[in-house]
């Protein structure tokens, strides 16, 4: 054994944190060695000691309710994680002062585009102060497993929407709405949309400014947000749903803004708007994001390929190859209802602009697999 006074002996405790562990010292056990290791600044520390916290009975849980007040949305939501499924009467309350949720009307429609449904559903989300009283509201998009592309026996499929293919989406945080012309102006100090009104979608603009405004947002924050990744689009829009359209077999324009000129399926015509609407203006899916189908095109952040052969299979962007194009995901105020199907996509070069095509956020969330089945 060392002679040195300064290094740990065989059986001294040493508190987690900044410094490393010594070879041979035993970690601080017990509630004082999780609050120890909540100090560090490494995340991944804080979430494993969370999860070591539930081994303490209530001095645990009232060690993890604490954390629901972190700033890191990481480690708050692996407490939320740990907490959700608990009935505890003093921690319930806790969920909506750090991790609020918002109520919604979930709505589905027959094959004729007919209300047959509607259930009351709610989403967990954090806002995002991008000054002068405007708000970037951020949705929690679970993790799971989900059939990417059109099944043979869809309506309207084209080749490039194939092959159906499983993908595993971890979990993310999406913009509630695409993004808006008041947040846009807030975080870029300009507007460059043909149609104008703050609570309008921003528009007329390329994926490169869409990727601009992005990392600008990302320096404001420091969070990092991108653009949400094609896989990731598509998991966020069906929401659980595998039929064409989240609300059922077709749309109206009561639900979404789109061409009704040229319905889907057996729905019948309907309005033709001819520009974009505030965004909030038609019902949410069940993830509780809106205008996932129609008002306005989103890039995302993937390069182009003709069809899916070779493409991740973990929710992560399809960077790859050559191609110039970015893919556009949704449909438009502009398009046929064909377009804004769930599967449906479009590319375009990266640079080009059209009053029809807009973006939405994400914020990555790394929450370990030892949480994510909680």
């Amino acid at each position: 054994m060392s002679e040195n006074q300064n290094e740990p002996r065989e059986y001294d405790a040493v508190r987690g944190g900044q410094n490393s562990i010594p070879v041979n010292a035993a970690v601080l056990g017990g509630i004082p060695g999780v609050k120890s290791r909540l100090a560090s600044p490494i995340v991944e520390v804080k979430i494993a000691a969370l999860s070591e916290a539930l081994k303490y009975g209530e001095a645990g849980l009232d060690v993890i309710v604490q954390a629901l007040r972190e700033e890191s949305m990481q480690v708050k939501f692996a407490a939320y994680s740990l907490l959700k499924d608990r009935d505890d009467l003093k921690i319930k309350p806790q969920f909506q002062d750090y991790l609020p949720t918002f109520e919604f009307d979930v709505i589905t429609v027959d094959d004729k585009g007919k209300e047959n449904s509607r259930i009351k559903s709610f989403a967990h989300y954090f806002r995002e102060d991008l000054g002068n009283g405007v708000v970037l509201e951020m949705v929690y998009i679970p993790g799971g497993t989900f059939m990417m592309g059109s099944p043979a026996t869809e309506s309207g499929i084209y080749d490039r929407e194939s092959p159906h293919h499983q993908v595993t989406v971890p979990a993310f945080y999406a913009g509630k709405y695409p993004i808006t012309q008041a947040q846009w102006q807030a975080v870029m100090g300009n507007n460059p949309s043909h149609f104008r009104g703050e609570k309008l979608p921003v528009e007329t603009l390329g994926w490169d400014k869409a990727v601009a405004f992005c990392r600008k947002i990302s320096e404001k924050t420091g969070k990092i947000y991108r653009l949400l990744s094609e896989s990731e689009w598509e998991y966020a829009c069906r929401a659980g749903t595998a039929t064409p359209f989240y609300f059922g077999e077709t749309i109206t324009t009561d639900l979404v803004n789109y061409n009704g000129n040229f319905p889907f399926g057996a729905a019948p015509t309907g309005r033709y708007r001819e520009q974009t609407m505030d965004v909030g203006s038609f019902p949410p899916n069940p993830f509780g994001l809106y205008d996932m189908h129609g008002q306005v095109c989103e890039w995302c952040s993937d390069k182009w390929h003709i069809n899916y052969d070779g493409a991740p299979i973990d929710g992560s962007s399809w960077e790859t190859g050559t191609s110039n194009c970015r893919v556009l995901r949704g449909g438009s105020w502009y398009n046929y209802a064909v377009y804004c199907r769930a599967a449906r996509r479009d590319w375009i070069p990266a640079g080009h602009s059209y009053r029809c095509r807009g973006f939405r956020v994400a914020v990555a969330l790394t929450v370990p697999s030892s949480l994510s089945s909680l």
